[in-house]
Parts: C-alpha cells; sequence; structure tokens
C-alpha cells in the first residue's frame, strides 16, 4: 500500500461510527435510576438524573486549581488572622453562651472546610476538624444543635442551616458516625416546635429551602418518615417562592438562594407547579432586573422600581449563592439552563469581585463599574457605605461567605449519573476519581484551558479489570455550532447539537474523548435597556479594557460601619485597594461583530487568566465616545445615554473578557 492509500484509509478511519458503542443525544429524563453507588432521593421521592461526588473526589487543575490556591493563601484561607467573628475566644459556636460568630463562622467553614479536603491541605484540615467538632458540641440533650440565640422569644435558626451543610460535607468526606444521629435529634426537635415560632425571622423565613434541603438529604440515607413530615413543616413555614407575579422580597442574595425553594418543595410534594414556580422566579427577576450580561440582575442590597441599568450591582454573596443554586438545580433536573447560567456567572460576574490575589473582595460588581472606591454612592445605588472598595476588613457577610464560590463550582466538574455513569456538565481541568458500572473505580482526567479554549480532552484510566461498560454523559453548549466529538479518534455515531450527548460503551484505560466547541463572536442586544450591547465570544462576555490604577487605602478607615477584626490584624499586610480609570471608558460600541477581530496570545505561566495581563485573549473592535456620558453626583458612570446622545470620532477599542475587568463596561450604548 502506498503512502497515498495509507493517508486515505487514515482520514476514512476517523470518519467511521463505532460499533461498540452508542452515542446519542438525550434528555435529562430518559436518564434512568439504575445504580444504587451513590446516594440518590430515597422513595417516594424521584430520583435526580446526576449526584453530586464526595468533596475531594474532583481534585481541580489549571486555572480553577490556581483559584483554590489563591483563595488559600488569600482572604478566605487567612480570615482567622483578620475577622474578630473568627476569634475562638468567647465564639458563640465555641463556647454556650458566646458572644459573637454566630452566622459568620458557618458561612466560612462551609467553603474553608471544602477548599481544606480538596486540597488536602493538613492545617486546614485541622483547623476544619477543630470547628466541627464545636458544631458537633453544641447539640444538647432535647436535640437542639447550635447557638441558642432568641429573638422575640423565639429561636434564630437561620444559622443553623449553614452548619447543616458543613456537616452534611465532612459525613461526606470522611463517614464520621456521629453526624447522622445528631442531626436526625436536631429535626425532632424541629418538629416539635411550634409553628407560630418555627421560621418567622425575615433571614430564616426567607431561606427555609437550605432547611428543607438538608432535611432531605438526611431522609435519602436513614428513610426516617418523620423528616418528610418535616419538610412540610418547612414549606409552609417558609416565604412563599412560588408567586406568579411577585417573590416575597428583592434582597439580591434572597432571590439567588431562595429561589430554588419550590423545586426542592416538588421531591417531596410531587407537584410540578413548584418546579415550575423555580423557573417563573429565576426568568421574573431578569425580565425585569437582569437586562444586563453577566447571568445575575441589578439589586444592591434589594430591587427598586427603575433602577435596571447595567451600573446596578449584585453582592459577592449574591454571585457564590446563584452558583450554587445552579449547581443543585443541574444535579436535580439536567437542564442546561443551569449549567449555563452557572458559567455566566462563574466566568463573567465573580472572578471580578476580588483582588488578582484574591487577599481582598468589594460588596457590589456591576456589569458597568468605572470606579471602584471608598466613597458611599446611595442613592445611585441601594447601600449607604463604602460597598465598592476592595476591602479585606469589610462587608462581613461577603468576607465570610465567598469561601464556598470556588471550591463547590471544583466538586461539579465531574458528577455521577443516576445510571452508573460519568458526567461532565461544566468543564475545567481536573481528574476525578468515581465508581462506575457495578461498581468499578475509574479515573476521569479532563485537560483544557476551557472557557478560553474549544478544545477539551478527556481520558479514562484506573480500571483495574480491563473494561467496564457505562455511559458519560457531556454537555454540548447551546452557545456552540459544529460541536465534534471524538472517541479514540473517531467521530460519535450520531449528530451533535446542543444538550445531552450520551455515549454508553465498553470503555478501557487509555480510552480518550475529544471534544471540540467552535467558538464565535456573538452580539446581545439588551432591548429594555435603551438597546444596549453586549459581546460574548463563547461563554465569555467581554468588557472595555480600561486602565486601572490601583490606590492602597488603611483598610480600617475605609470599612463599612459594622465591620469587626482583631486588635492583632494587621492593615499593612492586608491592605484596601481603590481601583481609577486611568483611561476613556465612555465609548459607544459598533455591533458589527464582522469587523471584530479575536486575538490570542499564549497561555499565562501561572495559570490566571483573570487579569489584564494574563487574558489569552482580547477582541479588536470600533467605537466612539459617548459626549456627555460621565459620572454622576453619587460617583457612579450615568445611565446609559439615549440613543440620540452624540457620538464622537470612529476608534479602536480593546475588549477583554469579562471576568478579567474590575472596572469595565460590559452593556455598551450603540453607536448610531
Amino acid at each position: 500500500m502506498n503512502a497515498k492509500s495509507t493517508l486515505f484509509l487514515a482520514v476514512l478511519m476517523l470518519h467511521l461510527p463505532l460499533s461498540a458503542q452508542e452515542s446519542q443525544m438525550v434528555t435529562a429524563d430518559e436518564i434512568k435510576a439504575t445504580s444504587t453507588l451513590y446516594v440518590n432521593n430515597r422513595a417516594p421521592l424521584p430520583a435526580n438524573p446526576f449526584i453530586k461526588l464526595a468533596p475531594a473526589a474532583v481534585v481541580p487543575r489549571g486555572w480553577i486549581g490556581e483559584m483554590l490556591v489563591r483563595q488559600k493563601n488569600g482572604l478566605s484561607g487567612q480570615l482567622g488572622e483578620i475577622s474578630d467573628w473568627l476569634d475562638k475566644k468567647g465564639n458563640a459556636w465555641l463556647e454556650p453562651g458566646g458572644s459573637h460568630g454566630w452566622e459568620e463562622v458557618p458561612y466560612w467553614l462551609r467553603g474553608y472546610a471544602n477548599l481544606a479536603y480538596i486540597l488536602n491541605d493538613r492545617a486546614m484540615l485541622d483547623e476544619t476538624k477543630f470547628w466541627i467538632e464545636g458544631i458537633l458540641r453544641s447539640s444538647q440533650a432535647d436535640g437542639f444543635l447550635g447557638p441558642v440565640n432568641e429573638n422575640k422569644g423565639r429561636r434564630e435558626l437561620w444559622a443553623n442551616m449553614l452548619a447543616l451543610q458543613i456537616l452534611q460535607d465532612y459525613y461526606e468526606w470522611c463517614g464520621d458516625e456521629r453526624v447522622l444521629p445528631v442531626l436526625t435529634a436536631y429535626y425532632k426537635w424541629q418538629l416539635q416546635y411550634p409553628d407560630e415560632k418555627f421560621l418567622r425571622d425575615y433571614w430564616e423565613n426567607s431561606r427555609g429551602g437550605d432547611n428543607l434541603l438538608s432535611v432531605i438529604w438526611l431522609y435519602n440515607r436513614t428513610g426516617e418518615p418523620f423528616l418528610l413530615e418535616l419538610c412540610k413543616k418547612i414549606h409552609r413555614c417558609t416565604a412563599d417562592w412560588m408567586q406568579e407575579s411577585g417573590l416575597p422580597n428583592w434582597h439580591n442574595v434572597n432571590v439567588a438562594e431562595c429561589f430554588r425553594e419550590p423545586a426542592e418543595w416538588y421531591l417531596v410534594s410531587g407537584d410540578k407547579a413548584a418546579l415550575k414556580a423555580t423557573y417563573n422566579d429565576f426568568w421574573l427577576i431578569r425580565r425585569i432586573y437582569g437586562q444586563v450580561p453577566g447571568g445575575m440582575f441589578g439589586s444592591d442590597e434589594n430591587c427598586r422600581h427603575g433602577y435596571i441599568d447595567p451600573r446596578q450591582g449584585t453582592e459577592t454573596c449574591g454571585f457564590v449563592e446563584q452558583m450554587l443554586s445552579d449547581e443543585i438545580l443541574m444535579a436535580q433536573t439536567g437542564d442546561l439552563l443551569w449549567m449555563e447560567n452557572l458559567e455566566d456567572v462563574a466566568f463573567n460576574d465573580y472572578p471580578a469581585a476580588l483582588t488578582e490575589d484574591m487577599r481582598a473582595l468589594r460588596y457590589l460588581t456591576c456589569p458597568n463599574m468605572v470606579q471602584s472606591d471608598s466613597r458611599n454612592h446611595n442613592p445611585g445605588v441601594d447601600n449607604g457605605g463604602p460597598f465598592f472598595s476592595m476591602n479585606p476588613f469589610s462587608s462581613r457577610c461577603c468576607q465570610h461567605n465567598h469561601a464556598m464560590g470556588w471550591p463547590y463550582y471544583a466538586e461539579n466538574l465531574v458528577l455521577a449519573s443516576a445510571d452508573g455513569g460519568a458526567a461532565l456538565l461544566i468543564y475545567g481541568d481536573c481528574t476525578a476519581k468515581l465508581k462506575v458500572a457495578d461498581g468499578k473505580d475509574i479515573v476521569i482526567d479532563e485537560k483544557t484551558h476551557y472557557p478560553f479554549s474549544e478544545d477539551i480532552k478527556v481520558s479514562v484510566s484506573g480500571l483495574k479489570k480491563k473494561t467496564a461498560t457505562f455511559p458519560l454523559y457531556l454537555r454540548i453548549p447551546t452557545w456552540t455550532e459544529g460541536a465534534h466529538v471524538t472517541v479514540n479518534g473517531q467521530t460519535v455515531d450520531c449528530k451533535v447539537r446542543s444538550g445531552l450527548l450520551r455515549i454508553n460503551r465498553e470503555w478501557q484505560n487509555g480510552d480518550e474523548v475529544c471534544l471540540h466547541f467552535p467558538m464565535r463572536l456573538t452580539k446581545r442586544v439588551w432591548a429594555l435597556n435603551k438597546n444596549s450591547l453586549s459581546i460574548n465570544y463563547g461563554p465569555l462576555t467581554m468588557s472595555l479594557k480600561i486602565k486601572e490604577r490601583y490606590d492602597e487605602k488603611d483598610s480600617r478607615t475605609t470599612a463599612i460601619g459594622d465591620s469587626h477584626w482583631q486588635a492583632s490584624a494587621d492593615p499593612s499586610k492586608w491592605p484596601t485597594y481603590e481601583i481609577y480609570a486611568d483611561s476613556p471608558w465612555n465609548y459607544a460600541l459598533s455591533g458589527n461583530i464582522d469587523n471584530m477581530k479575536v486575538e490570542f496570545k499564549a497561555w499565562p505561566k501561572n495559570n490566571y487568566p483573570w487579569s489584564h495581563d494574563g487574558t489569552p485573549i482580547s477582541i479588536k473592535a470600533r467605537g466612539a465616545r459617548v459626549e456627555g456620558w460621565g459620572m454622576d453626583a453619587t460617583g457612579l458612570c450615568q445611565v446609559l445615554p439615549d440613543a440620540d446622545a452624540p457620538r464622537g470620532k470612529v476608534v479602536d477599542v480593546t475588549l477583554i473578557p469579562m471576568g478579567a475587568a474590575r472596572l469595565r463596561i460590559s452593556a455598551f450604548p450603540p453607536m448610531r
């Protein structure tokens, strides 16, 4: 055979269907719960199509791994030396009658603990164990768990809900036999506690869904019938998130966290109207206040009538709570909506809420944000105080709660499927150990720079026996066209389109799946916000590259009024940064994507792509400055200009990923 014939045969083989496998696009409803390898919903609850693995089963590399290392060395990993709320002396979670840390400790610990599990860091694991022992010791003879904190004769239970999540993750990580009895006793206490006192305060009343999900978690492991009765009680005592045309309140974190409560209630009730209500809540707030890029909505502290411009912000807490909601819902429903909203927030909103070294964060981050300072920007934003500067001593809820964002994201990179398979619903460089088929151990190895790359390579290894037959589920994004998938170099034997691709085959060590998701420039028009434009490249939203000047400030003098820090906290080690624009920002943008040019450069050596210097992708576009569009009296960029506002000379502008821009214009007025 000559060289030309050999080449022809090789090309032909690449396009032959694979006889030993079945590849097809499926819906989540087609995934049957036939496996008992992982704990799924127990009857009569409907099974979830996908199941989160135990903490540390997934180990991220690449930029996500870098985020965790920076987090360890940054604010959430070192918060114990700063936060007065984490002071162990007199802490409410360590001493009966303790005076502080009721909410902040579990806010911080649920992320810190999972970070410790993933990194397998001995010092962090020891610190985690210390606090968890305190939580377990707080269990009382009557079953109550946590600090006794009363308001108007009622036990406050909101912070306890966070502790429940911590104990769940801890149990899944190490199987400590003390956890299930402690939770069982606490839920018996909740069941007997009078309805008129149960979940009546504002925060716990809004967030009862967190408690509900934890009770479902325990029911799935013990099957105690009383737990289903408690689920009914929690739902009837929680704020009504099933309204058709409104919400019980419009606080940004509450909405991001609590809109999923009806979907959780659906698991118990079987009422499809409840599941529909979660979708309705999601779209309701985005129709009114979410006409902006980044996957979130503008509510500052609370949504306000008429405040819909992209200069309105979201709390850092809101970003991570939305990400957690998306993670829970994507496993429960298998709907691409939640997978893609998760990536939207994680890639475009959340990275810019912290400094590059993750040693400081700001309370509010906006799609259009041209100054990040310590001024009071009220009434332009709903909050009154220094909510824009990057301050490690300030914003005590976000200061502690942001810790969960990247660890939980990393843990969801690979899931188990209900039929004994594996699933990649979001993508990132990682390895994962899990059981498949009839209990065989495998390792999934995913190599990619996604979302900065179109290519993902997934390999299978770790099989002690030669083969294992199981399904592999892969999300094909809605934003890509012409996606191409191969197994061992051969194209899968089905038409690949957006949705869930299932490859069911007899796998062996060394098998390799290659995914190619072509990325292209797309334009979104936000009609309700003066037909403003945003530009996407694949899942990345792009922002104007604004030259940023960082001014260092004393964190003590720029902190929000209710901030507390330890006397030994060193402000010179933990400074605040204010960020100012050192280049023009008031540009309208040409929406002609055919005239835009995508430019690439080498992957950053430090694995951190969320900076001006590190981003490997930028876009050359055309824009013109808008005369009269400047700063208002509160120090915010003015609302988007009208279509007839004069435009200046057309010039070249550079766009970079929104997540790499601490100052940014992401929703542009269009050029006329």
